[in-house]
């Protein structure tokens, strides 16, 4: 559902923002006419394109996060849902900052920057289809299994990383870098962005490095585990030997005692007998 919104409203922001670059840049628009897609709506009579164009690209995110929270959330728990959520509205403000940038004196003239800026938006878009992104769950709750060939090499956390680098991160680091150094594009909340791409690609870099650590452990100490297993086999069947064996020496100990009670009897009986005999 989240994926075919998606397919039906990127081609219409790319649609917007192409006809924005076209047109009369934003110091000449009260003096110009307004772009031919929005000419024929009523409500934008008297609206700036740009905030027009903004309002929708927020609007779109905002039901993207309202969206995912009214569909059913299948396996995942409230708490999971709730941190999910929370790392959506993340996401979409740092996308919405890719906007921002068009609108710099020196990008919103350039089509090339413009259009990979839109590229970027689009492959960062991608990774809402994915429920990638929840969180562990509680402890003393199993996680459902996942496919072997799915966990061979990592963890579900692990690839949700990886994925959030891939899609987002890591290509917006480089496009902001891009624009600092080479179009000279320096503003707060560039600045701001960047370092933020920065040590969120750093953050995550040292989760999976703890996580594939975690995982490589926890493997190592069931091997162990596999590995010791037969001598505790041994070891305790060599006791349960050695306790059957005791048992059973005790029984025989307990039966001589018996036995040499009852021949001390049956000598005490004869004694008495032959003594009654010389008597009589």
């Amino acid at each position: 559902m989240v994926f075919l919104y998606l397919s039906t409203v990127i081609p219409c922001v790319w649609f917007l923002e192409l006809s924005l670059l076209q047109a009369e840049p934003p110091g000449n628009v009260s003096s110009g006419p307004q772009p031919d897609f929005l000419a024929h709506i009523p409500i934008a009579a008297g609206i700036d394109p740009e905030n027009w164009v903004a309002g929708l690209e927020q609007t779109m995110l905002i039901v993207l996060v309202l969206g995912r929270w009214l569909m059913p959330k299948g396996d995942m728990s409230r708490d999971q849902l709730s941190q999910l959520l929370m790392v959506y509205v993340g996401l979409g403000a740092d996308i919405l900052d890719i906007f921002d940038t068009f609108k710099e004196p020196e990008v919103k003239t350039k089509r090339a920057v413009v259009i990979i800026g839109l590229m970027l938006f689009s492959w960062a878009l991608m990774q809402f289809p994915l429920v990638l992104t929840q969180t562990q769950p509680p402890k003393g709750d199993s996680p459902p299994e996942a496919p072997p060939s799915f966990t061979s090499c990592c963890s579900s956390e692990v690839w949700s990383l990886l994925l959030t680098v891939g899609l987002q991160d890591g290509p917006f680091l480089l496009y902001r870098l891009y624009l600092m150094i080479q179009e000279q594009v320096l503003n707060q909340l560039m600045i701001f962005f960047t370092c933020k791409n920065i040590l969120i690609v750093l953050l995550e870099l040292y989760r999976i490095f703890v996580v594939q650590c975690e995982q490589q452990a926890r493997g190592l100490g069931s091997d162990r585990c596999a590995a010791l297993m037969p001598q505790y086999q041994t070891q305790g069947e060599g006791k349960e030997e050695k306790e059957e064996e005791e048992g059973r020496r005790e029984f025989c100990g307990e039966q001589s005692c018996h036995t040499a009670m009852e021949e001390e009897r049956q000598r005490g009986n004869k004694g008495e007998e032959d003594q009654r005999s010389v008597q009589v």
